[in-house]
């Protein structure tokens, strides 16, 4: 069985440096996927990686590709002339 790590609302804001109340907001408006245990709000270590950017969803992954592609469609010559210099 794998435990998961949680953190609370007032935890996660400190580590973003913002307002206890702005990290309510962004859970309350489904921006932060959060877990109700009681009166609290628990944020899985997932969801924390995924907010401080050290982990890219599956549509974040999808769109990274399309922009790679379109740039190498776009500029693929001038990529190369760059790469030989």
């Amino acid at each position: 069985m794998v435990k998961e790590k949680y953190i609370t609302i007032p935890e996660l804001a400190k580590i973003l440096g913002v307002s206890r109340i702005a990290v309510y907001k962004k859970v309350k408006s489904g921006q932060i996927k959060a877990a109700k245990a009681g009166n609290t709000y628990l944020i899985a270590e997932p969801e924390i990686a995924r907010i401080l950017g050290k982990e890219v969803s599956k549509k974040g992954k999808t769109s990274i590709e399309a922009a790679v592609k379109k740039v190498v469609k776009d500029y693929g010559a001038v990529l190369k002339k760059l790469g030989r210099e």
